[in-house]
């Protein structure tokens, strides 16, 4: 009986959105960029089965999960080399410092100065914006490690290289897929981000060059498509989280 109460809590937010929403809409004093949610649901349902639509989300999701996977591949091994070599993380702390506040749409001009504006500078700054949150979720795992963990590889005269990959590697499992979900969403919003800035095809540009056209209706359609992606990804990450680290 708690789980359908439970369920039933979780839609009282949206509800009152729904609600709100509507009645505000409903009237004939409703402004024009207001569109009513069920003008925005035939609008999408009338999108999602044309090839144009498909390929502005596949576009934007190639670039979203590349993007990720190359900061991944960056941040895990650099973070875990950090963490565990006092001497790494004293000769690039500063660096790491002076790069990590820096806003992602920052670095854009000079991507684009160095990269043109095809998929390769975009890509470049989902990978700058997304790595950042593994990187230090990381970091921080080895640096919470149980110290008896790495004493007693030691006293049995562990390689480093077998430390890292057989003691501090599952022990922080956790923080690590804590940083991918955070960094999954900030690929998606970075990917969305340079598309609105620079064009050509993806979703934000679809739904710039909707807003610019007028197609209200469409704008908060490509919207509505952005937030049902990442609500998608989170719950895949989740699962994925809970078969990987089954012991957590």
């Amino acid at each position: 009986m708690k789980k359908p109460i439970s369920f039933l809590r979780k839609l009282i937010v949206p509800i009152l959105i729904v609600v709100v929403w509507s009645l505000f809409t409903s009237g004939g004093n409703a402004p024009v960029y207001l569109p009513s949610l069920l003008s925005i649901s035939e609008e999408l349902a009338s999108l999602i089965v044309t090839d144009t639509f498909i390929d502005h989300i596949a576009i934007t999701l190639y670039r979203c999960f590349v993007g990720f996977l190359i900061a991944a591949l960056i941040a895990v091994p650099v973070g875990m080399s950090l963490g565990f070599y006092k001497k790494v993380m004293n000769l690039f702390q500063f660096v790491i410092e002076f790069l990590r506040p820096l806003p992602s749409a920052a670095v854009i001009p000079i991507a684009i100065l160095f990269l043109g504006i095809g998929d390769s500078m975009k890509i470049f700054v989902i990978v700058f914006g997304s790595t950042w949150p593994i990187l230090i979720n990381t970091l921080d795992g080895v640096l919470g490690i149980e110290k008896q963990y790495l004493k007693t590889a030691k006293v049995f005269n562990v390689s480093s290289r077998k430390t890292l990959l057989k003691v501090v590697f599952p022990s922080i499992l956790p923080q690590i897929f804590s940083g991918f979900k955070v960094s999954i969403a900030i690929s998606l919003i970075l990917a969305i981000t340079v598309e609105m800035i620079v064009g050509g095809n993806g979703l934000g540009f679809f739904i710039l060059d909707a807003e610019r056209s007028f197609q209200f209706t469409q704008m908060y359609a490509g919207v509505f498509t952005i937030g049902i992606l990442g609500y998608l990804i989170n719950i895949v990450f989740i699962k994925l989280e809970k078969w990987i680290i089954f012991w957590k």
